[in-house]
């Protein structure tokens, strides 16, 4: 199993997990041509994606969805009954273009076992994902306004991770944004702090994780070297020092 990240931040999102082959993208929140340049110049064959899995409806990601849509028109395209009401809307897409799903329920798109579980954000029934293949298990979640035991289940399954860690409180607190959106990003529904994301792995990472990639970084509210620095404190803390960490850039792919 290889991850690539395509994108990774509020202006855009896009996640790779390749397996023999095979390529699952998550979210689409760049334009069509980029998810192209930028697989091609990780060497993943655009031609060999299986299916594509949306989080939720933010612009963010999907923005590129309609546009992938018409270039990719035989890769399924997967959202739960809101997301994909949701996402139509937005994109001015028809909901027949989405094969809809229920959370918890397991489904097999070209090498992947795929099973997605329900987070608190603020848009219609927001999703992580849980995918397996090679005997391996993947755990994805960005856009996460609660560290919550629920979620925390799928994440002690996992081999690899990646796991929203989006602003320092301090930061947040302090920056120029208005109060409105400094309440809703702290609030139940909005994004993950460092610490938020810290306690999540804290207290239910496994002895099967391998590798950890923290996801969604505030360009305004947060910094790569104080989320990666809360949560090594964490790792070493816990006796976890194996763990492969990495921070995810903006809008680069990694």
């Amino acid at each position: 199993m290889r991850l690539v990240s395509l994108a990774s931040s509020s202006a855009g999102n896009a996640y790779c997990v390749e397996s023999g082959g095979d390529v699952l993208l998550i979210d689409c929140g760049i334009c069509c041509r980029d998810i192209r340049v930028r697989m091609e110049s990780a060497g993943l064959d655009p031609a060999r994606i299986v299916g594509v899995l949306f989080t939720h409806n933010h612009v963010d990601h999907v923005k590129g969805a309609s546009a992938f849509h018409r270039r990719f028109p035989d890769v399924p395209l997967f959202a739960n009954f809101m997301t994909a009401e949701a996402i139509a809307a937005v994109m001015k897409m028809d909901e027949a273009d989405f094969i809809p799903f229920e959370n918890g329920q397991s489904f097999e798109v070209g090498a992947f076992e795929v099973a997605a579980f329900s987070i608190p954000h603020d848009v219609p029934d927001p999703v992580g994902y849980t995918v397996r293949a090679e005997g391996l298990c993947y755990f994805h979640a960005t856009d996460v306004g609660t560290p919550l035991d629920s979620i925390g289940v799928h994440l002690a399954e996992a081999d690899f991770a990646t796991l929203e860690s989006n602003h320092d409180p301090v930061m947040l607190r302090t920056s120029g944004r208005p109060e409105l959106l400094k309440r809703r990003i702290r609030g139940p529904r909005g994004h993950l702090s460092n610490d938020d994301a810290a306690s999540l792995v804290r207290r239910f990472a496994s002895p099967k994780l391998k590798v950890l990639r923290l996801a969604h970084l505030s360009g305004e509210c947060n910094a790569p070297h104080i989320a990666e620095g809360v949560m090594r404190e964490t790792l070493s803390a816990m006796g976890r020092t194996d763990v492969e960490l990495a921070v995810l850039p903006s809008d680069e792919v990694m």
